[in-house]
């Protein structure tokens, strides 16, 4: 059997039955970042996010783009468990007849966007290699009763999504700006379910929280926000590397958030019995909380 066979989930579960741990972990691999035992009141957030060339960028974007994003990536995972970003290493293996220009490019987009979260770049590694290649792992904190895992969700919880979906592709993928504001705004005046970010698609990643919450969801496609970008519908339920939040909140809470009219959110759908499975209707709302 290849790898192609089996699929990247798949294969990540095959590793995770393998794996053992300590008493230090709180919660293991699964979501978007490892949470760690720190203090009494917060947790320690750790994530690790590659990008590769020809994969995740190409030579033609611009080497400032392509830097911010390897970072933002890890920023944007923090965000998912509602957490702030403290410090990221950054591992880069790249060909040794790139420009110098080239990487000072590259590491100026990194630094902005470490400068903008106040992430430290507390060291790092650098390799030859055939393509570039840019590893970072991050450590942020969260305190306790406000982390948000993906296996929360609850029957009868409200489904919310940041931004706008689709079109990605076509340059939100390099310019996206990791939600940490609005996580922190959800983490300090909302009790928020479940959480996790869009970057394999809405409809994967709900798949995500769906599988592990073992719970089931309805989207209503009229309160789907599309981007300009957006080709159709499925463009905005498929387009990866959105790093929007997705989110749950219980009916009380969504109730009290849709009265702050805070713009940048969208009411989408709600989750339901397991047995249910998760569907998409063209209905336009909600009649009742």
């Amino acid at each position: 059997m290849l790898i192609s066979d089996l699929g990247e989930f798949k294969l990540i579960e095959r590793f995770r039955k393998r794996v053992r741990l300590d008493s230090s972990v709180a919660f293991g691999s699964g979501d978007d970042c490892a949470v760690l035992n720190f203090d009494k009141k917060r947790y320690q957030l750790f994530t690790c996010d590659m990008i590769i060339e020809d994969v995740d960028f190409t030579l033609k974007d611009d080497p400032f783009l392509i830097g911010r994003k390897a970072v933002a990536v890890s920023v944007s995972d923090i965000a998912a468990c509602l957490g702030i970003p403290t410090h990221c290493l950054i591992s880069i293996g790249v060909p040794k007849n790139t420009p110098l220009r080239f990487m000072d490019r590259l590491f100026d987009g990194m630094r902005d966007i470490c400068g903008e979260f106040k992430v430290n770049i507390a060291g790092g590694d650098l390799s030859s290699s055939r393509k570039i290649v840019i590893d970072v792992s991050m450590l942020g904190l969260v305190e306790k009763k406000n982390l948000a895992l993906r296996s929360s969700a609850k029957k009868g919880d409200r489904i919310f999504i940041t931004g706008e979906l689709g079109g990605s592709i076509l340059g939100k993928h390099l310019k996206f700006t990791p939600r940490v504001k609005e996580a922190r705004f959800l983490a300090e005046n909302f009790r928020v379910n479940a959480a996790i970010d869009i970057s394999d698609g809405l409809a994967q990643d709900l798949g995500h929280i769906l599988r592990q919450s073992r719970v089931g969801a309805v989207l209503y496609e009229g309160l789907i926000p599309l981007s300009k970008q957006a080709r159709n519908l499925s463009d905005a339920l498929r387009s990866g590397e959105e790093f929007e939040l997705l989110f749950t909140l219980p009916p009380k809470e969504a109730k009290r958030f849709l009265k702050k009219r805070r713009p940048g959110f969208s009411l989408i759908g709600e989750v339901v019995d397991r047995k249910y499975g998760f569907k998409l209707t063209g209905n336009k709302g909600f009649t009742h909380f």
